[in-house]
């Protein structure tokens, strides 16, 4: 017992000399190549990403991290899967059936295989065309949150809830940016029948400017929410719409305090905002 033991150990160590020290070279080469090479995308990234006049310095660094993002979470998986092999063989295991094998295994679920292709190459025509960032808040099929993820193959939102939704990109069919480039207050209040639709145009053009003159919120805001038109003639009143335009993702903030004010100007301009009422008549 005792001479097997330090015959393992006679055998142990120049293994760990040869094969261990190609180990811990390997693993430091992968590191290192990970590190420089995505130092290399990021810095082509930044180079290779041209903005648009049209487009904020903001909403293009957002389309340059998604990119990077994307381009070194791919490098990692490529690194990983060599280093890994690399491994294997040092330990003796022969990596060319590994090879060939899987190669059998990628003909005998080429079938299933064709949707992941799909969400490959729905993901590339996606990031391609800059239809959506990590960040952003978008709307797919229905399903609203925040882009917290994106990769070749997936897609994952937040929405207001907490829920997290995994979306694979082959199975888009609509795809609605809400933070792109601008946003836009879009408010529809509804006020009395007696109301003077001048006085009331005025009192609202002034609440918009004065929202877009205060210092917490001139910076979100690009033009000052106004009256655009009558929208409606309701039963119960009135129907007025306000437009405005604000930075990305600052429409629901905004859209939130012009409310407030707004009822605040109303209460103090004796402008009516009426409660649906029912007239019933009794016959004799």
């Amino acid at each position: 017992m005792h001479e097997s033991f330090t015959e393992w150990i006679d055998n142990l160590v120049p293994w760990l000399l040869h094969h261990g020290l190609r180990i811990v070279f390997i693993g430091v080469l992968a590191y290192l190549l990970n590190r420089i090479l995505g130092r290399i995308i990021v810095r082509t990234v930044r180079i290779a990403v041209v903005r648009d006049e049209d487009t904020s310095i903001e909403a293009e660094k957002k389309r340059e991290d998604t990119l990077i993002h994307i381009f070194r979470g791919a490098l990692r998986v490529v690194l990983i899967v060599l280093a890994i092999l690399m491994i294997l063989q040092e330990f003796g295991m022969k990596i060319g059936p590994i090879l060939a094998g899987a190669g059998i295994v990628g003909v005998a679920v080429g079938f299933g295989g064709q949707y992941l292709i799909k969400d490959v190459i729905t993901g590339l025509f996606m990031i391609l065309e800059n239809q959506y960032r990590i960040g952003d808040v978008v709307k797919i099929d229905g399903t609203e949150g925040t882009v917290q993820d994106i990769t070749l193959r997936k897609t994952t939102l937040r929405d207001l809830d907490g829920t997290v939704h995994h979306i694979n990109h082959g199975s888009i069919v609509l795809v609605s940016n809400l933070s792109k480039d601008f946003a836009r207050v879009n408010l529809e209040v509804c006020v009395d029948y007696s109301t003077n639709l001048e006085h009331l145009i005025d009192v609202v053009d002034r609440t918009g400017r004065e929202l877009a003159e205060d210092p917490n919120f001139k910076d979100s805001i690009i033009t000052p929410p106004k009256f655009l038109r009558v929208q409606n003639f309701a039963d119960h009143g009135i129907v007025i719409k306000i437009l405005g335009d604000t930075k990305p993702l600052k429409q629901w903030e905004i859209t939130g305090e012009l409310r407030k004010r707004l009822k605040i100007a109303f209460d103090r301009e004796g402008i009516e905002i009426p409660l649906p009422q029912t007239v019933i008549h009794q016959a004799e």
